[in-house]
């Protein structure tokens, strides 16, 4: 069986404050969009001596496999469905990694479903959901990947009709790798003085004056590049502009008959009408 797990991008994202916990709550939309990688998995023959088995090829995704999150998406389930068979996993990597475009978290949940489906497990969504939480913050999104006001650590999801159909996106990722924990430590939590689910109801015109990424306040001072890439879209003629998550993509919206003549040869550079 093959999916196609997608990235998603952050429209607005208010770190609200800090949990006991460590964590932090927050508010944001996820949407997702047209940049995916591709997820097979297929039972491995008798003679397998691993439980699950991974490759990969595309972009190359580091760290050790007790760390990766394919692996661990297995795991989780073989602990309550001890009977699952031998499995072997590829992905074929497309979505940059520390990119703000949760392609990791991603790849998670969409491994949950493939093995849901491929072994008949018949675990609902609000139970996959929870699984996917195990996972990341994020991974729950990606069970139904479709636009959704997010609060808590992301994982408390609310439907919203939202579509950036008729526009042009452009994502821009100058191979920056912003630390997930460094951004929230330099983060001074507040609560936000606007209801972003309220704002991005609004003409995507009128994003630019209330719908904000507190880390943009941070990040660009680290990286002043990224400042440079959201100035140069706003500049190119984009109806609005953000950094995704915590970085370091940079996206802007244009109008559909927008002649782009932007380039970013050094970057990872992804264009969709």
């Amino acid at each position: 069986m093959l999916v196609f797990p997608k990235a998603k991008i952050n429209i607005g994202l208010r770190v609200t404050e800090k949990r006991p916990d460590g964590y932090h709550n927050l508010e944001t939309i996820f949407y997702p969009v047209k940049i995916h990688d591709a997820l097979e998995l297929i039972e491995a023959p008798p003679t397998a001596t691993k439980e699950i088995s991974f490759t990969q090829s595309g972009l190359q995704v580091g760290g050790k496999e007790s760390e990766n999150l394919i692996i661990k998406a297995f795991q989780l389930l073989k602990n309550d469905f001890p009977e699952l068979p031998k499995l072997i996993a590829h992905l074929h990597k497309n979505i940059p990694m520390g990119a703000g475009l949760g392609g990791g978290s991603s790849d998670a949940a969409y491994m949950l479903k493939l093995i849901n489906d491929k072994c008949s497990l018949g675990i609902d969504q609000k139970a996959l959901c929870a699984y996917a939480l195990q996972l990341g913050s994020d991974c729950p999104f990606f069970i139904k990947a479709s636009p959704a006001y997010a609060e808590g650590r992301g994982e408390k999801l609310q439907e919203v009709v939202l579509s950036l159909e008729g526009y042009q996106l452009l994502i821009v990722y100058p191979g920056i790798s912003v630390k997930t924990s460094m951004a929230f430590s330099n983060i001074k939590p507040a609560p936000s003085n606007t209801k972003l689910r309220e704002e991005v109801m609004k003409p995507v015109s009128e994003w630019k004056k209330s719908i904000l990424n507190d880390f943009e306040a941070t990040v660009f001072i680290q990286y002043p590049v990224l400042a440079g890439l959201k100035k140069m879209l706003y500049e190119e003629g984009a109806i609005y502009a953000s950094m995704s998550g915590s970085g370091s993509s940079i996206y802007g919206i244009f109008p559909s008959n927008k002649m782009i003549n932007l380039k970013f040869p050094d970057s990872y550079f992804y264009q969709w009408v």
